[in-house]
């Protein structure tokens, strides 16, 4: 494939790499190539009807759309119109099942007794005073000093502690406090996973977003295509956003960033429904899965009258090279071999990172779209007029 033609080359079809591609060929009238690697568009996103059962599954686990950004919201409506589905999440930990996020019930239940939101603040406040005495922590460190100062040693144990082990493949006190900050804890009765103002399915699910994206414009789509194969072929006035990892684009150099991937063991079974829910997280350490997805649950409007149902079993990693990185670890010396990383992107002015994988950043669906419109208004729009863009030191913060 030749790229000559091209003022913007995308490489990678998930929502950050995809917004700004429609953007750029919509709003500017440039001409846009997007590149990914695998064979579909929507990265982690994508969605595709299972063969055997006839449900729409997620084959990168569950993804629910959620966000508090009217930008967002009335920018992915563009594309699809969504479901009132709303994300309720439950947990089974030493055999009994708890309500998540943390609320009321969940607290009532692993305590044993009813309690007033009042008895159960100061409970938790008491444990999480009694975990600052003993380590003489005078502020959330860590995950695990974070978790413990949210919601007490007892909850932490019994929820928390576990299912992080196998999820990040990381020791909690080893894990940046800001990652338990996305769960919420409740001291009511609300069960809602998210508190967000927008939240829904897309009607007709995922793909079909990025597919009304590519048609909305013209964007030339190349799958199976690994950008570092044709690299060579970009020049100095081409624009590249780039979504990969961003150790793997500068070959290492600065070390392996430490990443987690998941593997899933997909079953299909001759019942209508096999857990009653989307989604169950499994707390304890000794069951090797983190959670078990029920695909049909996201999509109750949908008549799905075969008496069969696909779930995936999750399994948590550590990510090697040849692996799919999903998420940033994030560890002191992950941020570490970051900074390097980030001295060398400023040597590469007509290259913008992006997405999860290219800015090491935790990003939900709504977020990797919010910072593509940003990136999109304000470093593309510069560099595509011919303005000066921001070094990627200064993006970064």
């Amino acid at each position: 494939m030749q790229l000559d033609g091209f003022d913007v080359v995308v490489v990678g079809a998930g929502f950050f790499g995809m917004t700004i591609a429609e953007r750029v060929a919509n709003e500017l009238g440039r001409k846009v190539c997007v590149l990914d690697r695998r064979a579909h568009i929507g990265g982690n996103a994508y969605s595709e009807i299972d063969p055997d059962s006839g449900i729409e599954v997620h084959r990168y686990g569950t993804h629910i759309f959620h966000t508090n950004s009217e930008t967002v919201w009335r920018y992915l409506q563009r594309f699809t119109e969504f479901t009132s589905y709303r994300h309720r999440v439950f947990t089974v930990a030493r055999g009994r099942l708890y309500s998540m996020p943390i609320n009321l019930a969940t607290i009532s239940a692993a305590f044993g007794r009813a309690m007033t939101p009042q008895e159960a603040r100061l409970l938790i406040a008491a444990e999480a005073d009694a975990h600052v005495h003993a380590c003489g922590a005078s502020a959330a460190q860590n995950l695990e000093d974070k978790a413990i100062a949210s919601v007490g040693r007892t909850l932490y144990e019994l929820l928390i502690r576990g299912y992080t082990q196998k999820q990040w493949q990381t020791e909690p006190s080893e894990l940046s406090a800001d990652i338990i900050g996305r769960l919420p804890v409740r001291l009511n009765f609300d069960d809602r996973y998210f508190a967000d103002r927008y939240e829904g399915m897309p009607v007709d699910g995922y793909t079909a977003i990025f597919q009304r994206m590519l048609n909305s414009a013209n964007i030339e789509l190349h799958l199976g295509v690994d950008y570092f194969d044709i690299e060579d072929q970009i020049r100095p006035d081409q624009l590249v956003i780039y979504t990969g990892p961003i150790d793997r684009f500068f070959r290492y150099r600065c070390g392996e960033l430490g990443w987690r991937t998941v593997d899933f063991a997909r079953e299909v079974h001759d019942v209508a429904d096999f857990q009653g829910t989307s989604v169950i997280n499994y707390a304890d350490a000794d069951v090797p899965f983190t959670r078990i997805h029920e695909f049909r649950h996201l999509h109750p409007e949908r008549d799905y009258r075969e008496p069969k149902t696909t779930i995936y079993r999750e399994y948590s990693r550590f990510a090697g090279r040849d692996d799919e990185p999903y998420y940033p670890i994030n560890t002191a010396a992950d941020r570490a071999i970051l900074s390097g990383y980030r001295m060398m992107m400023e040597k590469r002015p007509n290259i913008i990172f992006g997405g999860r994988l290219g800015s090491y950043k935790y990003l939900d669906m709504h977020q990797a779209i919010g910072a593509a419109l940003k990136t999109f208004g304000n470093e593309v729009t510069a560099f595509l007029v011919g303005q000066q863009m921001p070094s990627p030191a200064a993006m970064a913060g």
